[in-house]
């Protein structure tokens, strides 16, 4: 197909863009699927939330310690743990050679992270 041919939309240009480039399953090995190992290694944050709250700037201000802040979670609510600010699953505190873990109660499935984060 010519230069002309695929910049003008009246001799089929149109179809110049369906052709195929190199496919994705070519490029990633011929196989179709996604290899995971380059990420193995990558740093994540885990944190533990254990309840927010909102207040004015007014009152952060006026905080002193021994202040008691509120959280809006129940004490029996399951804790959030999040990776790199998303949630993952909830679970229980629970102690592990002298230190705090959390035992996962609710793992978070992959299809609905990604409704979240959409």
């Amino acid at each position: 197909m010519s230069d002309e041919e695929r910049q003008d939309p009246a001799a089929g240009g149109d179809a110049a863009a369906l052709e195929p480039l190199e496919s994705e399953s070519s490029a990633a090995g011929g196989s179709g699927e996604v290899s995971l190992d380059l990420l193995l290694d990558v740093n994540v944050t885990l944190s533990v939330e254990i309840g927010r709250t909102r207040m004015p700037i007014k009152e952060l201000l006026s905080l002193t310690q021994g202040t008691v802040v509120e959280l809006q979670r129940d004490i029996n609510d399951p804790l959030d743990l999040m990776v790199n600010g998303t949630l993952i699953a909830r679970g229980e505190v629970v102690e592990s050679n002298g230190r705090f873990g959390l035992r996962l109660i609710d793992v978070v499935s992959p299809s609905e992270r990604l409704k979240k984060l959409k």
